[in-house]
């Protein structure tokens, strides 16, 4: 579900500076492994920061001589940046974080509201074990419609609603599934839409379902 865990999409393997490594070190990391940021940790493999291309680029992008007194917070943080000569002296910190256990869902709104493209992955000691990048999270996506109608058959209808087999009909197009049929509880139906909407994968859900006389459709 939408509930699944980070740590089934995370990448165990992760790259990584410490404070002190150069920054030449860094992009030459950063190039070889085809990534665009990697965590900074420090002797006890606690994630200290993220370094990013964009921190990176600062130095190209740096602007004309300023009198220090015109310079903004953010303009003396940019400053810093532009001389920065290390890993530590670059990155952007505190590192937003998130556990293996958390849900993918969580971590998304935790992307989006932070406005970062990845996210190191801690332990309950606040350790590093892993990173997920907003690709990773987006690769539920990439489910096909057949797992996807099995995973509704059996995780709703069947174990979350114990209903027959048979009497509601899914259909999976492009991530979107539509549920039609007829149950004798009126509650079934809510359940059923709600349950589905959580999926892992799923785009969106069209209501197809009706209750048999005696109940609100």
């Amino acid at each position: 579900m939408n509930d699944g865990k980070v740590g089934s999409v995370m990448t165990a393997d992760v790259v990584h500076a410490l404070p002190g490594t150069p920054f030449k070190e860094v992009a030459r990391l950063l190039a070889d492994h085809r990534i665009s940021g990697l965590p900074v940790l420090d002797d006890d493999d606690k994630v200290l920061g993220v370094v990013s291309e964009t921190d990176l680029m600062a130095r190209q992008a740096a602007p004309g001589p300023e009198r220090p007194a015109r310079r903004t917070r953010a303009k003396r943080r940019q400053a810093t940046k532009v001389a920065a000569r290390t890993a530590g002296q670059l990155m952007s910190g505190p590192a937003v974080t998130v556990h293996a256990d958390d849900t993918i869902a969580e971590a998304a709104r935790t992307m989006a509201e932070r406005h970062v493209a990845r996210l190191p992955v801690v332990d309950v000691e606040e350790r590093l074990v892993g990173i997920v990048t907003r690709g990773d999270l987006l690769r539920v996506f990439l489910l096909p419609d057949a797992q996807l109608r099995a995973q509704v058959i059996e995780q709703v209808l069947t174990r979350g609603l114990w209903l027959p087999a048979g009497c509601v009909e899914v259909f999976v197009t492009e991530g979107v599934v539509t549920l039609s049929g007829h149950l004798d509880n009126p509650g079934d139906r809510e359940i059923a839409v709600s349950m589905t909407r959580r999926l892992d994968g799923v785009v969106d859900v069209v209501d197809r379902l009706h209750v048999r006389r005696g109940g609100a459709s």
